[in-house]
């Protein structure tokens, strides 16, 4: 039996603990008879295990719950960018308030098991859309310093949701194998750009713009390149993460668990990529 590989994702780390296809999300399912077969048993966590009222989850499980959660996000996110330019002075707070609820809810759901909670998870996705409506705005209002206004955002959202697809397709073609040891490049790659943005922010006291990881400069750029490749691949991750759990037959409310994952990773690159933009478009 081969170990669980980790991912990048907090959200998807209680996995069933077995080996198996890396291609094969969305059609998992129709083979987890013959994976019980091969290991013996069932191989789901127990807060992840099926019982009597309960069946068996599914991709369409998957899509819907994901719908749900990027609909609520979304709506949050149009109110917030509506409210913030009608009252700019609603900018900050909602970009505060927004962010540090979301991730208390983040830190609840993943080390509290709340993953598969759906309160818990739209209630994480009303929070990231009025922090993201905000910070949105501040990105592309000349209020604020930005520029390109609705454009820039839809331009975003277009990438956004473009490297989501191409990850998807990716996945599903096996053209990047998620093994053991990508899964580790990827999670050191997280932690090196955790610790290059902590000691950006510690680095803005001393001296003006820090590092230049987010001054607009051309180290800042790279550095927003590289973040949103690492949200890219670390997609391969969680799409691999939902294979396995579809795999060892999880329970249906186990899809609001992955629904989550993929949201928190698109709010992530979703930033990244408005943040990249609107460098490109300060001039």
């Amino acid at each position: 039996m081969c170990p669980v590989r980790t991912t990048s994702n907090p959200v998807f780390r209680n996995l069933p603990k077995e080996g198996g296809g890396y291609a094969t999300f969305g059609s998992a399912a129709a083979g987890a008879g013959q994976l019980t077969q091969q290991f013996g048993q069932q191989t789901a966590p127990q807060q992840y295990q099926t019982g009597p009222d309960s069946r068996a989850m599914t991709i369409d499980d998957v899509v819907t719950k994901t719908g749900i959660t990027l609909g609520v996000l979304t709506v949050a996110a149009i109110v917030s960018y509506v409210l913030v330019h009608g009252n700019t002075a609603l900018a900050t707070p909602f970009v505060i308030g927004g962010g540090l609820i979301g991730l208390v809810l983040v830190l609840i759901a993943t080390f509290g098991r709340k993953m598969d909670n759906p309160a818990v998870v739209l209630s994480y996705a009303a929070a990231e859309g009025v922090f993201l409506g905000a910070l949105s705005f501040m990105f592309t209002d000349v209020t604020f310093g930005g520029s390109g206004g609705s454009s820039l955002i839809v331009q975003a959202v277009l990438g956004t949701f473009g490297v989501f697809a191409g990850m998807l397709v990716v996945y599903k073609t096996g053209a990047i194998r998620v093994t053991p040891r990508f899964t580790r490049m990827i999670i050191a790659g997280m932690i090196g750009v955790v610790v290059l943005a902590l000691g950006n922010i510690v680095a803005g006291f001393f001296t003006s713009g820090g590092l230049g990881l987010r001054d607009g400069g051309p180290i800042a750029i790279i550095f927003s390149l590289v973040c949103i490749a690492l949200a890219a691949f670390s997609f391969l991750l969680d799409f691999d993460a939902a294979d396995k759990l579809i795999r060892a037959q999880a329970p249906e409310k186990a899809a609001w668990g992955v629904a989550f994952g993929l949201t928190v990773t698109l709010v992530w690159l979703y930033v990244e990529i408005l943040r990249l933009l609107s460098y490109f478009n300060s001039d």
